[in-house]
């Protein structure tokens, strides 16, 4: 026995498709123009790629300690410091792209909010201080600070 056309339902059912299509194009087009963006000002500064291969780097201490909803400030940016410190001289060069590929792959694993670390984490107009690194390290006061 064959089903009638119920009208008011397929109706139903079309919006319902319609609108959880429209969801997942506006997430994905933000993703696009966020790419497309950054691989526009990567073209026009002519950046180099990073030396540290951020992609597998252990990001434990981290999500260990920032951990949401509330993401505690001091146990984020100290979790945070103790991650990016070792790598302040390359994170600070801005003739590379470390820095944006360090926060696409803590945001990526850690599924943090945008922009998290940048307004919770300030000690001052240079930035974060990072504790002294060996002589043979750096010789410069201000390359131990994340910028």
């Amino acid at each position: 026995m064959a089903m009638p056309f119920n009208h008011p339902l397929c109706l139903s059912c079309a919006i319902l498709l319609f609108m959880s299509l429209s969801v997942s194009a506006a997430s994905l087009s933000d993703t696009i123009f966020d790419s497309q963006a950054h691989t526009a000002r990567h073209l026009l500064q002519a950046k180099r790629g990073c030396s540290v291969n951020f992609e597998f780097a252990n990001y434990t201490i981290i999500i260990s300690k920032c951990k949401g909803p509330n993401y505690p400030p001091k146990e984020c940016c100290g979790a945070f410091k103790e991650f990016a410190c070792p790598y302040a001289d390359v994170l600070n060069d801005l003739q590379n792209d470390c820095a944006s590929t360090m926060f696409s792959y803590i945001n990526l694993y850690g599924q943090y909010p945008p922009g998290l670390f940048a307004s919770e984490c300030r000690e001052g107009k240079e930035g974060l201080a990072c504790p002294a690194l060996p002589p043979s390290a750096s010789s410069d006061d201000t390359a131990n600070q994340v910028h």
